[in-house]
């Protein structure tokens, strides 16, 4: 009798035993998905924060491109008129100059692309499962417009801006590899 009271001890204790342990894997895995949630909240929170300072530059270069060619035509009138003095300025030639320094220049199409980069990286970050790809190829996209920005400016305070942009997708780049 004392070997069956000596089993029904064990396989009991070993039952509360295996309920503890159960009940305490349980609760750790829950918190450990509760802080990746957490985390996850900030890293997207930081993202967007980043995404709308790099809007913010891309507005600048978009807003600023239109003044540099102006400018250009003013500093190529200016020199004209120093080099010709009182001769008459042909105005089709020096539209055809400006013309060409402003295809040169204009960065039109990577501002559009890099907006669309922008709006889609907000919405893949909506998204649930598996963006950690998906986010590091829209910054690689991003990174080849900033590029493709920087070698087509003229100008130091759009070069200043692709600096920071181009920052910014570093950051971005450093906070997806957190990302799955």
């Amino acid at each position: 009798t004392w070997l069956w009271a000596a089993r029904l001890y064990i396989s009991s204790g070993c039952t509360l035993w295996m309920h503890l342990v159960e009940k305490a894997v349980r609760g750790a895995s829950e918190q450990f998905v509760a802080a990746r949630i957490r985390e996850g909240e900030s890293l997207k929170t930081d993202l967007l924060a980043k995404l709308d300072e790099m809007s913010s530059l891309v507005d600048f270069v978009e807003q600023r491109s239109p003044q540099i060619v102006a400018e250009y035509r003013e500093k190529l009138e200016t020199k004209v008129k120093e080099l010709l003095g009182d001769t008459q300025i042909d105005e089709g030639r020096i539209a055809a100059e400006v013309v060409i320094f402003s295809d040169k220049i204009c960065t039109d199409e990577e501002v559009v692309r890099l907006k669309s980069h922008i709006k889609h990286m907000k919405e893949t970050l909506e998204q649930t499962e598996g963006i950690g790809r998906k986010l590091d190829f829209i910054a690689q996209e991003m990174n080849r417009e900033a590029n493709t920005i920087g070698s087509k400016c003229q100008n130091a305070d759009i070069a200043k801006v692709v600096v920071d942009l181009k920052s910014e997708i570093e950051k971005i780049r450093e906070q997806i590899q957190n990302i799955e």
